[in-house]
């Protein structure tokens, strides 16, 4: 089990947006190499679907997550968080599964250190 979740914050948040997009436009959340400062969690809109596509759903809301990524993101959670320094999707880690080496492996959840602003 990937054991990659939604928030419900973060799954609201996710469908107002693709409200705005045209019909059966998803979230794509995907790891990238990002060279000195390690990797980069990336947040696009796609209307393909691969077949081996990881996809949550949850309340309207609908992600994927490409089989690569699937193995960083283990043990995380997708967050959307509203506070005085703005809005923006997180990774958060889960009861200290790590998603990847540069991740806090204590128990408790940490942001990572990518966030997408909305």
């Amino acid at each position: 089990m990937d054991n990659i979740t939604v928030t419900e914050r973060a799954a609201h948040r996710i469908g107002e947006i693709l409200r705005r997009e045209p019909a059966g436009t998803m979230l794509r959340v995907s790891v990238e190499g990002g060279g000195c400062s390690g990797f980069q969690y990336k947040f696009d809109m796609d209307s393909a679907q691969a077949a081996d596509d990881l996809v949550i759903q949850r309340d309207g809301a609908t992600v994927l997550i490409d089989q690569t990524s699937v193995g960083y993101l283990a043990g995380s959670e997708i967050d959307f968080v509203d506070d005085l320094i703005g809005a923006s999707f997180r990774m958060l880690e889960i009861s200290g599964t790590p998603a990847s080496s540069s991740r806090a492996k204590s128990p408790a959840r940490s942001p990572s250190s990518m966030s997408w602003a909305s």
